[in-house]
């Protein structure tokens, strides 16, 4: 069990928001409304964002959206360990990949005053009283000894004082999240990009941990940089925010035929495969605009024939055999 032997009862399927903060692109408040209101109206219940997201952005847009709507029928999740401090209001964030101003800046603090201190500017730029799920976001990045010794003790505390639901640690390291898993202070953990229909071996460790410590995972990043979110894999397909290396491009295109073959397709089959593993409660996927929720709804409900996941199993092995027998060579 958990510190808390706390389980919240998690949607299949969340929102996620670091869109409505302008990541990559602008996103209009048109497109926001629709994002939100169509969430809403498709049974959409789990909202996650991040102060990192357009440094601030995502939290108030969301709030604004949500505002209005009954507060005891969703789910909130968001995260510290980056403070939001005055920025010179001159330039922009596109290194961080935000289209905004940086009118803020952020500053790594995983102490408990900053932690607290995250929560509370949180609260303010949602228009919240509480969240439901406070995480401490990608430790591994920041001050990581930091963020075990002062962070997670700090969001337990928190959790037990009433302040939240329930704390986790959101990352793409896997070996971060098993670490905090065995501390036995998490509820939650948010795992981006690690156990996907395209790869899995990163997170069988993490898995079994957090099934023998009965930690909830979220699944985010599932499409792996968008590589599986087209039924068809053009040659400019992403991996890991890169031109995807020939031998990805390969097995992702052997998973689009396989869908194809089982009349299903490949993003069906990314957004499900996830659930399919015991210890994965729920998967967040990024929404920018009322068709893409429909869009991700729709995937989330298409019927795969239980012989297209036997297909699946059977290229999972044959691609660990192939990796496996490459490595050894």
């Amino acid at each position: 069990m958990s510190a808390a032997g706390l389980r919240l009862p998690l949607p299949r399927l969340g929102f996620g928001a670091a869109q409505l903060g302008n990541l990559y692109r602008v996103t209009t408040d048109e497109e926001a409304d629709g994002a939100v209101a169509a969430a809403w109206e498709q049974g959409i219940r789990c909202f996650d964002t991040a102060p990192h997201y357009g440094i601030g952005t995502s939290e108030r847009r969301l709030g604004e959206r949500l505002r209005g709507l009954p507060r005891r029928e969703y789910l909130v999740s968001t995260k510290v360990g980056r403070l939001l401090d005055p920025g010179p209001g001159t330039g922009d964030d596109h290194a961080n990949a935000f289209w905004v101003p940086d009118d803020h800046v952020r500053r790594w603090d995983f102490s408990e005053v900053g932690v607290r201190a995250s929560h509370q500017a949180s609260l303010e730029r949602l228009g919240l009283d509480r969240v439901d799920i406070l995480y401490a976001h990608d430790p591994e990045e920041g001050p990581t000894e930091q963020a075990f010794a002062e962070g997670l003790p700090a969001l337990a505390r928190m959790r037990e004082e009433g302040l939240v639901g329930a704390v986790g640690v959101g990352s793409k390291d896997a070996a971060v999240c098993t670490r905090a898993v065995r501390t036995g202070l998490v509820d939650l953990v948010m795992l981006s990009g690690r156990y996907t229909l395209l790869e899995q071996d990163a997170a069988r460790e993490l898995l079994d941990a957090c099934l023998e410590h009965d930690v909830q995972v979220v699944a985010v990043s599932v499409f792996n940089s968008g590589l599986l979110s087209r039924p068809v894999v053009p040659d400019g397909a992403t991996y890991e925010y890169a031109a995807a290396p020939a031998e990805i491009l390969a097995h992702a295109r052997a998973l689009a035929a396989l869908a194809e073959d089982h009349g299903v397709t490949l993003p069906d089959l990314a957004v499900q495969y996830p659930l399919r593993h015991p210890a994965i409660a729920s998967v967040v996927l990024g929404m920018r605009t009322a068709g893409q929720v429909v869009s991700n709804v729709e995937r989330m409900g298409q019927h795969v024939p239980e012989a297209a996941w036997e297909a699946v199993a059977a290229l999972e092995a044959e691609w660990a055999e192939r990796t496996a027998g490459a490595r050894d060579a």
